[in-house]
């Protein structure tokens, strides 16, 4: 298949700029993919969809406050985001440097909260490597302190203070994200105990979300996309409840692209194993499912990988007569915007 079969036109007034007043407050797409239908309702009306005993899988990767703003000795601003920490005792990151000029090996950035970058040689092309220091005080805590939430490029204003809160998800746990999983931004403590109180379980994994599952396409052939790599984490606890579910004849529901990427990746050979690890996994149609039943997802960009992966579960066309439907009844788009349910 080619790029350009997963395109579509959108009003850039659809693509949202601030989450709902209250997390629950968007609307909800419900594509029944048996029936061939396309309901629409508000959020907590998905609690209806699930049956006792299926089974909902969450990620529960946190997102870092990413962006970090400074200046080199001659003065000149500098923008480093934070893309993924490499292994060892100090704190050596790979980042995207934004400045009027690009800063040489061995050029010292000085940013807020007395934090100091050197930049290393290395890197893989357009990432370079940087080595921080915090001084007296830990990394971790000044990132937290004048780090900013890396809102996607898409939402085009300043971070503002509700971004720390709302850019996560309620079950947030394991930091490392540098992009939230946005189906779950939808997501109340109250939803989840409904859902409990329903007969479903829930489950967890962790998959820190990167750059790679929103980088553009470049080539015309979809089937010549490389993912960039992705770390995820499966308990055995997990492993266990989709085998329940399973020989009890339930559904399991993936909330978000990225615990389905994490699902199938883990399961390629067959048969879903418990562990960690790095995932490429790129799931364009054709690909078949073996843990996913449903997916709780947002709407997603044109040409996108994401899109892609929605069409590989519910079928090209009618993922874009859902996303047609969507435009004409106003729908919210992308990060902060409106859900989708395909059962």
């Amino acid at each position: 298949m080619f790029l350009d079969d997963f395109d579509y036109l959108l009003p850039p007034e659809l693509v949202a700029q601030h989450p709902t007043e209250k997390r629950e407050g968007s609307r909800l797409m419900v594509m029944d993919r048996s029936a061939r239908s396309i309901s629409v309702d508000r959020f907590p009306a998905i609690v209806d969809a699930f049956s006792p005993g299926d089974l909902l899988i969450l990620n529960n990767t946190r997102v870092i406050p990413a962006r970090l703003l400074g200046h080199k000795a001659s003065g000149g601003k500098v923008e480093i985001f934070l893309v993924s920490r490499l292994e060892g005792p100090q704190e050596c990151w790979s980042c995207l440097i934004r400045s009027s000029k690009t800063p040489r090996e061995g050029t010292i950035v000085y940013l807020d909260g007395g934090l100091r970058a050197e930049v290393l040689p290395g890197g893989i092309a357009p990432n370079r490597l940087l080595r921080f220091d915090a001084g007296e005080r830990s990394f971790a805590d000044v990132l937290q302190e004048v780090g900013r939430m890396p809102l996607p490029p898409y939402i085009r204003r300043e971070v503002d203070p509700q971004d720390r809160e709302r850019y996560q998800t309620v079950f947030a746990r394991r930091e490392g994200a540098v992009a939230a999983p946005t189906a779950g931004l939808h997501f109340t403590e109250a939803i989840l105990e409904s859902l409990r109180q329903r007969g479903v379980q829930i489950a967890d994994l962790t998959l820190h979300v990167g750059l790679g599952t929103f980088l553009p396409v470049r080539v015309e052939n979809i089937s010549e996309h490389r993912m960039h790599e992705e770390y995820y984490d499966i308990p055995q606890e997990t492993v266990d409840a989709v085998r329940r579910a399973r020989s009890a004849g339930r559904r399991v529901f993936a909330l978000g692209t990225t615990t389905t990427r994490a699902l199938e990746h883990a399961a390629r050979d067959g048969e879903l194993r418990s562990g960690e690890g790095f995932s490429d996994l790129f799931i364009s149609p054709g690909f078949r499912f073996q843990v996913v039943d449903a997916l709780i997802t947002n709407f997603h960009l044109p040409k996108s990988t994401l899109l892609m992966l929605v069409s590989a579960l519910a079928g090209r066309e009618f993922v874009l007569e859902g996303y047609r439907r969507a435009i004409e009844e106003r729908f919210r788009f992308f990060s902060y915007g409106d859900c989708m349910l395909i059962k």
